[in-house]
């Protein structure tokens, strides 16, 4: 089996951290491909650039020349699985919607601890449109920037401690999800310090696209996800500047 697992930025760091996440957490016999988009933002942490992000997964998918068996979009709250399920014949797993729905298995309400308080309006309309957000107490910003989180992995660590823990006491959350790609293999650490399940989407995701193929299951394509009509797409990609 082989899964494809694309970063939304394009730092290169990222990916190679999204990837030993998601490695880890793989069966023996699954191969798991990080892949960096050929264009995009350094990080991802608005709707512009959100946006952008959707193409540039999409077209790095659409590019990929060997064969693969499902598709882990690896930002948090970000734009464009609708797409490349249509596009795909095979999984498409958010890890969004992959972290959200696992720790529904794990407690009554969750919540998701993340970056900048400006991509949380983001991560809850996401959740909203994936029917996940009946059970989520809440969405909270630890305040770092998405390269922060490698820059000082103890400061990142005591940031979203901080926020899980406030989420646990006056929230009434009883799971939490790690709401940014860049925050994968950081679980643990938390888990060590407030004591409830964390569930990083990276790995779950993983784990939700593995037992998907091995069920012989993928999208449909009866009406909302259909394959895109043949058209004529002018200027696309777009001419140099």
């Amino acid at each position: 089996m082989r899964i494809l697992v694309v970063n939304v930025n394009t730092t290169q760091s990222i990916t190679d951290a999204i990837g030993a996440q998601a490695a880890s957490a793989a069966s023996p016999g699954t191969e798991i491909v990080p892949l960096t988009p050929f264009f995009g933002a350094e990080s991802v942490e608005g709707n512009y650039e959100s946006h952008l992000a959707a193409i540039a997964v999409m077209e790095r998918v659409r590019a990929y020349p060997e064969p693969f068996d499902a598709v882990i979009q690896a930002g948090y709250g970000e734009h464009g699985r609708e797409g490349l399920q249509e596009l795909l014949d095979v999984p498409v797993v958010d890890i969004t919607e992959a972290a959200a729905s696992t720790a529904q298995f794990l407690g009554r309400r969750y919540s998701v601890v993340t970056t900048l308080d400006r991509t949380v309006p983001l991560i809850e309309e996401r959740l909203e449109v994936a029917g996940l957000s009946a059970r989520c107490a809440s969405v909270r910003a630890s305040g770092l920037a998405v390269l922060e989180l490698e820059r000082d992995e103890g400061a990142a660590v005591d940031a979203i401690v901080e926020q899980a823990a406030r989420a646990v006491e006056d929230d009434r959350a009883e799971v939490i999800c790690l709401g940014c790609g860049g925050m994968a293999g950081l679980a643990e650490q938390v888990v060590e310090r407030t004591g409830v399940p964390v569930v990083d989407g990276v790995s779950a995701a993983v784990t939700i696209a593995e037992s998907l193929v091995r069920l012989g299951l993928s999208t449909s394509k009866v009406r909302t996800y259909a394959r895109p009509r043949p058209k004529r797409i002018v200027n696309w990609p777009p001419p140099a500047a």
